[in-house]
């Protein structure tokens, strides 16, 4: 994988639940994180000592991160009602040369910011809440 824009790591949202995904805008930087739990098993047998873990074990899951400013009414008013109503539709994550992650997420956090001689801002937070697909490029 070669060098990439950050400006092209995008998240898009499901506008209407049939598949009609549109960019979050106004996003100035975005970050996912995978994690995995592990499933300590380790005993009295356990090979010199060492920590076993149980593979294909515990809870896998993602989470996105965002902060901007407000440039597209429908993609904001479509995060406030996903907070709001606790909705969980699909999103798509599109890693530039690297693939596509999509599936259901929460928006868990919403928060807006804003200073007297700036812009308005906001910060989005998203945690799966099912299974994901990844689709390479």
């Amino acid at each position: 994988m070669t060098i990439q824009n950050g400006k092209d790591l995008l998240v898009k949202v499901d506008m209407n639940g049939a598949g009609l995904f549109e960019t979050i805008a106004g996003l100035r930087a975005t970050r996912i994180s995978f994690n995995a739990e592990s499933v300590d098993v380790t005993s009295l047998e356990s090979q010199g000592g060492w920590r076993e873990l149980l593979a294909g074990a515990g809870v896998r899951s993602a989470s996105i991160s965002g902060s901007g400013i407000f440039r597209d009414e429908a993609t904001d008013e479509r995060a406030r009602q996903l907070f709001f109503e606790g909705l969980t539709p699909d999103f798509q994550i599109i890693i530039p040369d690297f693939g596509i992650v999509q599936g259901a997420f929460q928006v868990t956090a919403l928060e807006y910011a804003g200073s007297h001689n700036g812009e308005a801002t906001y910060e989005l937070s998203l945690a799966s809440a099912g299974a994901l697909s990844f689709t390479a490029v």
